[in-house]
């Protein structure tokens, strides 16, 4: 019912968009493509069909004997280091398999074993191979203690960690040297994970995204299967026993401390299975889980002071979930800017929620008059500018609204701007507020919002006053207590469209990652929170984009200037979506979306093409709920490239 429900919802979008014509001849196509493909004997996968999709997307038997017989232009040896302790001989068994099972063979396996007794049995399995380096310790050091001991048998060009009950894809080794191949300058790769049962049953695929370090602050979403370059293993000086329990968050936190963001490399693979079993981390008893949780508090307070920021750490929504508020700099005046045309209880909802929750009080709120059609709204802004902190900016006369002279429906006709366009611009009118407003940080907020969280500017503004960071956005909300807004992933619905849209207030979506704090591509203008300067800097909203896309440009050009964008969902509001505006249902309408739309693809084709870093390409485009692509992922290999370029000649 779930994905009829979704068709039907997709329908109704492109109808609204494209016009009924349009969207007939897509359902058509679309018809057309899975007949032909059924003919041709391919199935589409069911959403959450992971048994279809390993099917599809991994390589057969045939792949791997090829990977076997290539020859790379780079090719380093890796170190794969295992600290054990009372390992089981089963997962052992496996582990050694796995790895020597692997289709690229320069590696080599140290293991330090740190159990209170050796297990003899364990000889006939790594002895078996000269590559495999086993040493008993003779005591425990600790998973740090134990993992640095397996570091110093290493002579690999790359050390690559693993835990003692993991499994290695077999063609994990492979993918790590085509990706070292492909980006030679690589310090640190990680790949996407599942996790397997005792019984070898796959599940839980967690497709990432590439480096992001505010996602990684909030949770450890590189997790096992990691390798490091050993010169940049050297300048870790490796492990710190202070910090077992979160001994690997610690390390890849230092990493991300040293090591530029281009030189860390994300493969889009599932490379190794979690196992999970009753002593696995992943069942961890409650005790355990406390300990673990503290371990990584430390770690991640640590990792604050090092890098020169202040913060508080506490637990997020889930464990294993951490959350960061940033301690607010100084006293900086905030503008608050808000588009407005009528709809005098839809503002003062919106107005009334600011001044009566907001527990920072240096701000000011510039409303943006829009071409407004009733004495009634200019009655409500009489009030308004009674109030200190707010100002009315007339977008119809290009001016500030001085005195109640000037606030009346008459007076903003009489006095209109000469050769003024109607047309509604939302990026005009926003950069009209922007330019009267006088704060060093500015807010774009929709009229159509209702404030839930008192203190959203200190949140906000925490992240917004680093240098790094140049736009925070936040969790939005339908009055039915769905989620409109989580973020958005360049892509989804042909250009953009928002992260876990619809689904309930109260639930998670994957991997909960609408509760996390994160790095995206872009968030919604609904709520918006940047340094004043950036607007100069990315030379304000496109005006060109006058009602579609205009925030994920906007987003889009911060980003292309290096800051990163934050999603913060511990700032919420109710978001009475476009209440004001209408529907994009006429000709008209439909013509200026598909203009804006060509001029977004103009804009921005390379990440159309090759996919939203913050997203995964596993990932399908066609809904906003993190599923699996329903058809097979193609990852182009070196062969197919050529052959690609040669039909192109």
């Amino acid at each position: 019912m779930n994905i009829i429900k979704h068709r039907i919802n997709q329908i109704k979008f492109y109808i609204g968009k494209y016009g009924f014509i349009k969207t007939v001849k897509k359902c058509i196509k679309t018809v057309l493509r899975k007949i032909i493909r059924f003919l041709k004997g391919e199935k589409d996968l069911q959403y959450g069909d992971y048994g279809g999709w390993i099917k599809f997307n991994e390589p057969k038997d045939a792949d791997i004997k090829n990977q076997m017989k290539k020859n790379f232009d780079i090719s380093p040896k890796i170190s794969i280091v295992v600290p054990m302790y009372n390992t089981k001989e089963k997962f052992f068994k496996g582990l050694i398999d796995s790895v020597i099972a692997q289709s690229y063979s320069n590696w080599e396996l140290c293991l330090a074993d740190g159990s209170p007794k050796q297990n003899e049995n364990f000889k006939k399995y790594y002895e078996k191979d000269e590559r495999i380096k086993y040493k008993f310790l003779g005591k425990n050091k600790g998973i740090a203690g134990n993992t640095n001991e397996a570091i110093k048998m290493a002579t690999g060009d790359f050390i690559a960690l693993l835990d003692h009950d993991d499994l290695l894809a077999e063609y994990a080794l492979y993918e790590v040297v085509y990706a070292i191949n492909k980006a030679p300058n690589s310090e640190f790769l990680y790949s996407d994970e599942d996790k397997i049962d005792e019984n070898d049953n796959r599940y839980d695929a967690y497709f990432k995204p590439d480096f992001a370090p505010d996602t990684l602050r909030c949770q450890n979403y590189i997790c096992h299967f990691s390798i490091f370059k050993k010169e940049l293993m050297e300048k870790l000086n490796g492990f710190k026993e202070d910090y077992d329990g979160a001994q690997d968050y610690d390390i890849f936190l230092r990493m991300s401390e040293i090591t530029k963001t281009e030189n860390i490399f994300h493969i889009p693979k599932i490379l190794y299975h979690w196992r999970v079993h009753s002593e696995s981390t992943a069942k961890l008893n409650s005790h355990a889980k406390n300990y673990a949780f503290e371990a990584g508090k430390k770690v991640l307070e640590d990792h604050l002071k090092r890098i020169g920021l202040e913060g508080t750490v506490s637990s997020g929504c889930i464990e294993g979930i951490y959350r960061i508020d940033y301690k607010v700099k100084d006293n900086p005046k905030v503008s608050i800017v808000i588009p407005n045309k009528d709809g005098r209880d839809i503002l003062k909802t919106c107005i009334d929620s600011i001044l009566e929750k907001s527990t920072y009080k240096n701000y000011e709120i510039v409303i943006t008059e829009n071409n407004s059609e009733t004495d009634e709204i200019f009655e409500y802004y009489k009030e308004l500018l009674k109030v200190e902190n707010i100002k009315i900016a007339n977008y119809n006369t290009g001016k500030l609204i001085e005195n109640e002279e000037e606030c009346s429906l008459e007076y903003s006709k009489k006095n209109e701007r000469k050769n003024l366009k109607h047309e509604f611009n939302y990026s005009a009118i926003v950069n009209f507020g922007v330019r009267n407003s006088t704060g060093e940080y500015t807010i774009q907020l929709n009229n159509d919002t209702e404030l839930i969280t008192p203190n959203w500017l200190e949140l906000m503004l925490g992240f917004c006053q680093r240098e790094d960071v140049g736009a925070v956005g936040v969790k939005l909300y339908f009055p039915d207590e769905t989620i409109q807004h989580a973020g958005i992933i360049v892509g989804i619905g042909g250009i953009a469209g928002n992260r876990f849209k619809s689904i309930p207030k109260s639930g998670h979506g994957y991997f909960a990652k609408e509760s996390m704090i994160e790095n995206l591509s872009a968030v919604t203008a609904a709520c918006i929170m940047t340094p004043r300067k950036i607007y100069d800097e990315v030379g304000f909203m496109d005006e060109n984009l006058a009602v579609a896309f205009n925030d994920v440009d906007f987003c889009l050009k911060i980003r292309e200037k290096g800051y990163l964008i934050v999603y913060n969902p511990f700032v919420e509001f109710w978001h009475y979506e476009s209440k004001t505006r209408g529907q994009e249902n006429t000709p008209a309408k439909v013509k200026r979306f598909q203009g804006e739309m060509s001029r977004f693809e103009q804009r921005w084709p390379e990440i159309l093409d090759s996919g939203d870093p913050y997203y995964n390409i596993n990932l399908s485009l066609d809904t906003e709920v993190y599923h699996m692509k329903n058809i097979k992922v193609n990852y182009y290999g070196e062969e197919e490239i050529i052959k690609k370029k040669k039909k192109v000649k």
